[in-house]
């Protein structure tokens, strides 16, 4: 049976389902940050899944990475599976500015996480609900 993660439910806020993958909030202010995580028991890597998942995962993850660009105007997504830290198979939507106090290096190590505020997390995942509502899952 598929469990999250503990470390993702941790840093991590639900924004919904879609047919795969959970939908989570990144709990970092400092970037508009999106995770997917297919619910699929023990998948550490995305060539696990079957052949019509890895399609499902990638139009998904095509999905958020156009949509939270378009909704924040991003300079750049960064899209990574890396699984280092958290072996359970996800997936790491950032949007990414010129400007934010880390480009061009990566986000992971640098500086430290500012957790949103609860009404400011409402916002965002409200926000997020709207742009994604394509493939949002009725009833979660």
């Amino acid at each position: 049976m598929y469990q999250l993660h503990q470390r993702l439910a941790a840093d991590t806020i639900a924004i919904g389902q879609f047919n795969l993958c959970d939908v989570r909030l990144m709990n970092d202010a400092r970037y508009p940050w999106v995770i997917l995580v297919p619910r699929k028991e023990g998948v550490t890597e995305s060539y696990q899944l079957t052949e019509d998942e890895q399609q499902q995962l990638m139009k998904e993850s095509a999905f958020v990475a156009e949509q939270l660009a378009s909704l924040v105007g991003a300079d750049k997504m960064n899209v990574a599976a890396l699984g280092n830290v958290v072996s359970q198979c996800h997936i790491h939507h950032i949007a990414r500015y010129t400007t934010d106090e880390n480009w061009p290096a990566p986000v992971w190590g640098k500086g430290e996480a500012i957790p949103y505020q609860q009404d400011e997390a409402q916002a965002v995942i409200a926000q997020l609900t709207v742009i994604f509502a394509e493939f949002l899952r009725d009833g979660v």
